[in-house]
C-alpha cells in the first residue's frame, strides 16, 4: 500500500489527510460530532457555510451555526463573502474573539441565489475581486490558516482554477481544494480528476485536496494516487453514511476494511443523529424535523418500501422514528450497490450571474458591498 504523507494546514496536521467538505444544512455540529467518533477524531471537519455579512452583523442563526463541540479541534469554518472589506471584518472578528482555528472560504458554490450575485463559483472569474477578498482575509487572519474551495470555473468556455490557484498562491492562501466541475456542472457528470492533478502541478508551493466523485475509501485512495493531490475532501460521499470517515481512516492506516453496517445498525444511527439534532437545536421535535432529509440517504439500498419511507419523512418524535424503525427488516445486510453516488446530480445548468458579469473579467463594478448573502448555511 502507498504511504501518503499528513496533510499541513499552517500548524495544524491532519492525518489522514481526509477533510469533510462544507454541505449547507448537513455539516451542522451534530454531523460533524457523528463523523468525528466514527473516524475517532481524525481527519478536518468543516463547518456549514458561514455568511460574512451575517456573521459581522452577530445574526442569531448564524451565532448557532459557528458553534464547535468542545472536543473539535482544530474549529473549522468556512466563509462566504463577497466585499472584501466585509470578509476582513468578519477573519477580524473570528480572530479576536478565538472563534475558529481555521478559515476556509467559499469560491465553489453553484446555487443561483449565490452565483447571481457574483459568489460562490462565479466570483474566481473576476481575477482583481478574487485577490482583494483573499487578500483581506490573510491579512486579518492572524496566525490562522485560510483556505479556499473552488471549482474549474463557470462553464468550459469560463475556466478560472488556474489563474484562481497562483492567485491564491501570491495572497497567501494556506491550500486549495478544487472540485474537478464547473458551476454549470453542478453535481452532474463525472469530475474531472485530471483538473486536479493540473492544479497540482501549477502550485506546487501549496497543498491541493481534491474533490469530487468520492463515494468509497478506496476512491479516496484513487484519487490520490492519480492526481497526486495532498489530500481529499468528502461532500456527498458521506450523506447518510458518516461511517465513511472510519473506513477512510482504516484504508489510509492499511488497518482494515470498510464498513457494511446491518440496517439495524443503520437505524441505531439514524436515532443518534435525530437525538444530536435535537440537543443542538434545543427541541426533540424540531430536530427530527430538521432530521427528516437525511432518511432517504440512509436507507439508499434497503428494502424499505415506499409507504414506509414517507411514514419515516414526516416523524416528529424520536419515540416515533424509533418505533417506525423497529417495524423494518432490521437484520437486513449492507446492500450490494450502496455504495455508489447520493445526493444531487443534476448537470448542465445555466449558470445564473449578474448581468453583464462574464463581458471582462477584470471590470468589478458588478460587485458590491449589497451582494453580500445575509444568511448563512448556503
Amino acid at each position: 500500500m502507498t504511504a501518503f504523507s499528513p496533510l499541513s494546514i499552517g500548524p495544524h496536521t491532519v492525518r489522514p489527510p481526509v477533510v469533510l467538505a462544507p454541505m449547507a444544512g448537513i455539516t451542522n455540529a451534530p454531523f460533524r460530532t457523528l463523523c468525528r467518533e466514527f473516524s475517532g477524531g481524525k481527519g478536518l471537519f468543516v463547518s456549514e457555510m458561514i455568511t460574512t455579512r451575517a456573521l459581522v452583523e452577530r445574526n442569531e442563526k448564524t451565532m448557532q451555526l459557528i458553534h464547535f463541540d468542545a472536543t473539535e479541534t482544530p474549529r473549522s469554518i468556512q466563509l462566504y463573502g463577497v466585499d472584501p472589506v466585509t470578509v476582513g471584518k468578519a477573519v477580524r472578528m473570528i480572530v479576536d474573539e478565538d472563534l475558529a482555528d481555521h478559515i476556509d472560504l467559499n469560491f465553489g458554490c453553484p446555487v443561483p441565489k449565490v452565483t447571481r450575485k457574483g459568489g460562490g463559483s462565479a466570483l474566481p472569474y473576476k481575477r482583481p475581486l478574487l485577490r482583494a477578498i483573499l487578500n483581506e482575509a490573510v491579512s486579518n487572519a492572524g496566525g490562522l490558516p485560510v483556505t479556499m474551495k473552488m471549482r474549474k470555473g463557470i462553464d468550459d468556455d469560463h475556466i478560472t482554477y488556474l489563474d484562481a490557484g497562483r492567485i491564491a498562491v501570491d495572497e497567501g492562501v494556506t491550500a486549495i481544494a478544487l472540485h474537478g466541475r464547473t458551476a454549470a456542472q453542478h453535481y452532474g457528470g463525472t469530475a474531472d480528476w485530471d483538473a486536479i492533478a493540473r492544479l497540482k502541478e501549477h502550485v506546487p508551493e501549496i497543498p491541493v485536496l481534491g474533490n469530487g466523485d468520492i463515494w468509497s475509501a478506496d476512491d479516496a485512495l484513487r484519487m490520490m494516487r492519480e492526481t497526486g493531490c495532498d489530500g481529499v475532501v468528502v461532500g456527498r460521499g458521506c450523506l447518510g453514511r458518516p461511517w465513511l470517515f472510519g473506513d477512510l481512516v482504516a484504508a489510509f492506516e492499511g488497518t482494515g476494511t470498510a464498513a457494511t453496517p446491518t440496517l439495524r445498525q443503520v437505524a441505531d444511527v439514524m436515532v443518534r443523529h435525530a437525538q444530536l439534532l435535537g440537543e443542538w437545536i434545543g427541541d426533540e421535535s424540531r430536530g427530527v424535523i430538521d432530521f427528516r432529509k437525511h432518511v432517504a440517504w440512509y436507507l439508499k439500498g434497503f428494502a424499505v418500501g415506499s409507504e414506509m419511507r414517507k411514514r419515516l419523512a414526516v416523524t416528529s418524535s424520536l419515540d416515533e422514528l424509533r418505533a417506525q424503525l423497529s417495524e423494518l427488516d432490521l437484520d437486513q445486510p449492507w446492500p450490494v450497490g450502496a455504495d455508489g453516488p447520493r445526493g444531487r446530480t443534476s448537470g448542465n445548468n445555466r449558470v445564473v450571474l449578474p448581468d453583464g458579469w462574464l463581458k471582462d473579467p477584470y471590470d468589478c463594478a458588478a460587485v458590491g458591498a449589497e451582494a453580500e448573502l445575509d444568511t448563512s448555511g448556503g
